[in-house]
């Protein structure tokens, strides 16, 4: 079959990108409140949201089980009517499997207002394993039952309702720190959430779900304690800016000598990222309206980086921030402790003259669950290397916006496939090129 020419973008690489770009909301929250919306019978609206793919994907989901959403991308607002919800046909629901991982954290609200859920086959990025076992040891402790035996994907009822449990999370999951949140808040009775995550999205939802008219207090420990209530309302609420995003493009400034100034970018959300920024030589400067982040000249600074929970450097930020490294002087070492297969991105940076090499060792002092395991998830970075462009394939969203960076601070042509990956994280990304000057069509 023909490559769609829209999902290719061509690169002619070797330009500072200078400029400004606008970042809204973030995408690993404004998706978990959409869902939330769900736990109300009434309507909830949702501002600065990005014109992501994600956020029409969830939307789509939310209209199958007959909720009324109105998505304004001019405007950056989504409204819910969650009204009326009802079952679609498993068929529909797999129309949209393998789009997203987000249809799981749709169990406990539909279980509150249905009784039922299922959950198709989940997609996402294939960057390392992402088990669900933790989002359905959750649901089984609140008293859901789970049959995994359904042809088409998981089949989860509540014939009792769901109760307050304590559940303990032996590692720090997103993802199923949300689906306690998400199945706690209506649940007779108090849950104790202790290991829980506390990404600073967690703590919007956490906001947002108080806005509804829930009970939750979070210790220092790392401990949620959520007492259930009867009913919640619709809510309005801001996202905070996606610190993902921000930081890609502060990463694309400091790999094509640039000067970027990212408008809505916040500083308490990224303190551990403008640390190594600046660590590694570059410049920033912070404002009421935004971040502004630069390569000052001279040489960059190599620097060793270990990824972690929050709030420890962000594993979503190493990966565009490894292509700047390839231009440091000197070594640079970044030991992965979060997914174990995120380095698969780097082979198309060697083939484009990038010195990185992976290694199955722990080649840093933070706990990590990969030691001893066989995967290759520390790397080793030289430099400064020149790039060259290349054909390139877009692994998944993280790596792809990494890869187009490489496309961008290399000599010559590039051609990056499989764009369409980048657009589920990164709103109109190909118009912020051309607003920073990108020669890219």
């Amino acid at each position: 079959m023909a490559e769609n020419k829209e999902d290719v973008l061509h690169v002619e690489g070797g330009k500072p990108l200078n400029g400004t770009i606008k970042v809204r909301g973030a995408k690993n929250f404004v998706s978990k409140a959409m869902v939330a919306a769900l736990l109300a019978p009434g309507t909830s609206v949702l501002k600065n949201v990005p014109e992501i793919r994600d956020v029409h994907v969830v939307s789509d989901l939310l209209r199958l089980h007959g909720v009324d959403v109105d998505v304004n991308g001019d405007k950056g607002i989504v409204t819910i009517n969650a009204s009326h919800v009802e079952m679609p046909s498993v068929a529909d629901v797999d129309t949209l499997a393998g789009s997203s991982r987000i249809p799981i954290l749709f169990s406990g609200p539909l279980l509150h207002r249905l009784g039922e859920a299922f959950i198709p086959a989940l997609g996402g990025c294939n960057i390392g394993g992402r088990p669900i076992d933790f989002h359905l040891e959750t649901l089984r402790k609140l008293g859901a039952d789970v049959d995994k035996d359904h042809a088409d994907g998981i089949h989860i009822t509540a014939p009792n309702g769901l109760k307050g449990a304590k559940i303990h999370l032996p590692y720090p999951s997103v993802g199923a720190t949300e689906q306690t949140l998400l199945a706690a808040v209506l649940a007779e009775g108090k849950t104790e959430l202790s290991g829980a995550a506390t990404e600073p999205e967690i703590m919007d939802l956490v906001a947002v779900l108080q806005k509804m008219g829930a009970i939750i207090s979070v210790d220092v420990d790392r401990t949620f304690r959520i007492e259930g209530v009867k009913e919640l309302k619709g809510y309005t609420h801001t996202s905070l800016t996606d610190r993902i995003e921000a930081a890609s493009w502060a990463s694309a400034a400091l790999a094509t000598h640039g000067d970027i100034f990212v408008k809505g970018a916040t500083q308490p959300e990224m303190m551990t990222f403008l640390n190594v920024f600046r660590k590694i030589g570059g410049e920033f400067d912070v404002t009421d309206k935004g971040i502004r982040f630069w390569h000052p000249g001279g040489d960059l600074n190599p620097v060793a980086i270990e990824t972690d929970v929050h709030p420890g450097f962000m594993t979503d930020w190493q990966q565009p921030l490894v292509v700047a490294l390839t231009q440091a002087k000197g070594l640079s070492i970044v030991h992965e402790t979060v997914y174990e297969n995120r380095f698969g991105f780097t082979k198309p940076l060697v083939e484009m003259g990038a010195t990185v090499q992976l290694y199955r060792e722990c080649l840093g002092s933070l706990p990590c669950r990969f030691q001893q395991r066989n995967y290759k998830h520390s790397a080793v970075i030289f430099g400064p290397t020149p790039l060259t462009g290349r054909d390139i394939d877009v692994p998944d969203l993280r790596g792809g916006f990494s890869h187009l960076i490489a496309a961008l601070a290399a000599s010559g042509p590039s051609n990056v496939h499989g764009i369409s990956l980048i657009d589920r994280g990164y709103a109109d990304f190909r118009g912020k090129l051309a607003a920073l000057g990108a020669d890219v069509d």
